[in-house]
């Protein structure tokens, strides 16, 4: 095939040259300081070609070439891989061996041994330029770490923040590797910065870039990039509109599809590199400020944590559970994702793998109740104006979930040239629930805007309104059978925490017109939520189990019924909620863990099974704490903190015989549950919860 009059095979492009077109790069509505310059082309490296091979070509303008070639790189890098996915590691990387990365934009997943095996640019919601973690190195991944695969690795964050020190020690010294997503400049960065610590350590470093989840190879060059007084050499990837530039002390050479290198670092020496992600039409930006976004990342981070105010039991794990909360959330737009993954899976080896990279209603108001609980009020308004604009329109349009700016079009699809997490196929990126009816939403999300309320927050005109026509719609159509809170994929049943939480929505609705003064239809809404709750303990209650059920056609129980009490639909020590707490321990636990609910009653139309699901688990310590049983709920809670990996992360889902995490990963409801759960044992203990502000 020949490309501006060079011979390539398909996916392989020809040499390029980058200018220094001046753009003001923005990202998330951010300015950038525009970088100087000019940057000089220096003899390009293909993927799978050496530099030696390359010719040179004539320097031209970032915004002008880099576009068209970023164009046909994107087609033909995506057109020259589509073969069968490749086999999945036999032994892919634990799940809790890998730690989180985030800039308050998009999340990265680093493992123990220094890989970057997951990364979405810009945004959470955006396809991934690093998927290893769904597949093998070739779909993409940056590895720096130490060559000896014995090394004797320890990590930690830096205080209260998502900077990452990983320490290596093997025979011959020892290394400490930072890494961290700079926060706060309005930039997609990944930092890594290598320090000798005592002898000689041999490190390996490969940077693989495969764009559209480890599918598009694009095209690759290397250049030297003028400015400021200093020149450095680059390496940008670039297909369609996105480009990546890795800059470093010592830069990897192209060879067989990837960039490796291996260098010796000695005590007291340091290295350091980093990849930016930017609009593929304008001009590379200027390198990062090294100590500067470190010390600056590491002071946002520890300044927000220390804006909380819990002070009760389990505080260390509360606070690093609110960090994870935090980082999972858009600093720009105020999305809350609910993970930074997709497709972990449910069961090993089998179908029940989601994209949880979305704002689901539901999972954000719960986060902003663990925020306002513990003394956080700016993050909660500036959801309440997310929720404005992403639910704007007809009642009857709210979905369930949004993308991170608000955006509805969330189309589920598959990815075949991804084998998967420990070959759990199929890889899912969208998610087909968007469409699916879960009358229990609007009642998390009535939960939240109550508790702000009692926070202090002041309605305006556009949120009350809001609320008011969500809740008269709901009024209409309360009755109708739905997917319930486990978006289940069988047909649409009457599910009993569906019904309860309509209950909760009308009356947190009443509460913020008699209490708070606000204008509404409180006689309806009266009236409604108690004939809610008559249906209720008609049809969700068997009085022969003394449990309530799923749903009011099958006697299962299913652990969302642990939440009644929390919300207060009933007392946590009322004989109906003691008998069941009683059926979930009889039916639910796996090795004294919960799950969701039995996968082998059929109801959510899917094979395979899962594992005990953490959030449950934590709802359960709740359930125990509301209940008076605190001896059981401080044994149950003890043994959860237990399972968090050592940095304080927590999966979906956890394995109790084969000791290991499943599920997307770091996830939001477990984290949020956890909070939870502490508030709820420290309110039934009356140890002090609130530090004096």
């Amino acid at each position: 095939m020949l490309v501006n009059g060079v011979r390539t095979r398909p996916g392989r492009m020809p040499p390029s040259s980058l200018g220094g077109a001046t753009v003001r790069p923005t990202r998330g509505g951010a300015t950038v300081r525009p970088a100087r310059g000019r940057a000089r082309t220096e003899p390009s490296e293909l993927l799978g070609c050496s530099a030696k091979s390359a010719p040179r070509g004539p320097g031209c303008h970032t915004s002008a070439l880099s576009g068209i070639l970023g164009a046909l790189g994107g087609i033909l890098g995506c057109m020259s891989d589509p073969a069968p996915p490749s086999e999945p590691p036999m032994n892919p990387t634990p799940i809790e061996d890998y730690a989180v990365l985030g800039d308050l934009g998009t999340a990265a997943l680093v493992s123990r041994g220094g890989s970057v095996d997951w990364l979405c640019l810009p945004r959470f919601d955006s396809n991934a330029c690093f998927a290893a973690l769904l597949g093998t190195p070739d779909n993409g991944r940056w590895l720096l770490g130490p060559l000896d695969p014995h090394a004797r690795t320890t990590r930690r964050y830096v205080d209260d923040s998502f900077v990452l020190e990983t320490t290596h020690e093997t025979s011959t010294g020892s290394v400490r590797v930072t890494d961290l997503m700079p926060i706060g400049d309005g930039r997609a960065d990944i930092l890594r910065h290598v320090e000798g610590i005592s002898g000689t350590v041999r490190m390996t470093h490969e940077w693989i870039v495969r764009f559209g989840y480890g599918l598009c190879r694009p095209w690759i060059s290397r250049h030297s990039d003028d400015r400021e007084g200093r020149t450095d050499r680059v390496i940008t990837a670039v297909a369609g509109p996105d480009m990546l530039v890795l800059r470093g002390t010592r830069l990897p050479r192209a060879q067989d599809g990837r960039h490796i290198d291996e260098f010796d670092i000695r005590a007291g020496q340091t290295m350091t590199f980093s990849t930016t992600w930017f609009p593929s039409h304008e001009e590379v930006p200027a390198p990062l400020r090294v100590r500067t976004r470190i010390d600056e990342t590491k002071r946002v981070m520890q300044e927000w944590a220390r804006r909380h105010d819990y002070e009760g039991p389990y505080a260390s794990a509360v606070t690093r559970s609110l960090l994870v909360l935090r980082i999972l959330s858009h600093g720009v737009t105020a999305g809350i994702v609910a993970a930074a993954t997709t497709s972990l899976p449910e069961d090993f080896g089998g179908e029940r793998n989601w994209d949880y990279r979305f704002c689901w209603l539901r999972d954000a108001a719960l986060t902003l109740e663990s925020l306002l609980d513990c003394g956080y009020v700016e993050e909660p308004e500036m959801w309440r104006n997310w929720l404005l604009r992403a639910v704007a329109g007809d009642p009857e349009d709210m979905q369930i979930m949004y993308c991170v700016d608000g955006a509805r079009e969330l189309s589920e699809r598959e990815l075949p040239h991804l084998p998967g997490y420990a070959g759990s196929s199929p890889v899912r990126v969208g998610n087909g629930a968007v469409g699916q009816r879960q009358t229990d939403v609007l009642g998390e999300v009535m939960i939240a805007l109550e508790h702000a309320r009692q926070r202090g927050i002041a309605e305006n005109d556009d949120s009350w309104h809001l609320q008011r026509v969500l809740v008269n719609h709901l009024a209409d159509c309360w009755d109708q059978a739905d997917n319930g809170i486990w978006e289940i994929r069988g047909p649409l049943r009457h599910f009993t925490h569906s019904r309860v939480m309509v209950w909760v929505a009308f009356d947190r609705a009443i509460s913020a017109v008699e209490v708070h003064g606000l204008h509404g239809p409180a006689k309806r809404w009266r009236e409604l939520r108690d004939k809610v709750r008559e249906e209720v303990l008609a049809h969700g209650f068997n009085a022969e189990r003394n449990t309530f059920v799923q749903h009011y056609d099958t006697t299962e129980v299913d652990a969302s019924l642990l939440t009644l009490s929390a919300v207060g639909f009933i007392d946590g020590d009322d004989p109906r909620m003691l008998g069941t707490i009683a059926a979930v321990e009889r039916d639910l636990l796996r090795e004294g863990l919960v799950l969701r609910y039995r996968t082998d009653a059929g109801v959510d139309g899917l094979s395979g099974g899962e594992h005990p699901f953490l959030a449950c688990s934590f709802w359960l310590v709740t359930a125990y704490a509301k209940a008076g049983l605190i001896d059981r709920a401080t044994a149950l809670m003890d043994r959860l903190v237990g399972l968090a990996n050592d940095l304080g992360l927590l999966s979906e889902e956890y394995d109790p015989i084969g000791e290991r995490m499943v599920g997307n990963f770091p996830q939001a409801f477990s984290h949020l549950t956890l909070v939870g759960a502490a508030l709820a044992i420290a309110e039934a203990t009356g140890e002090a919860r609130h530090a004096v502000q």
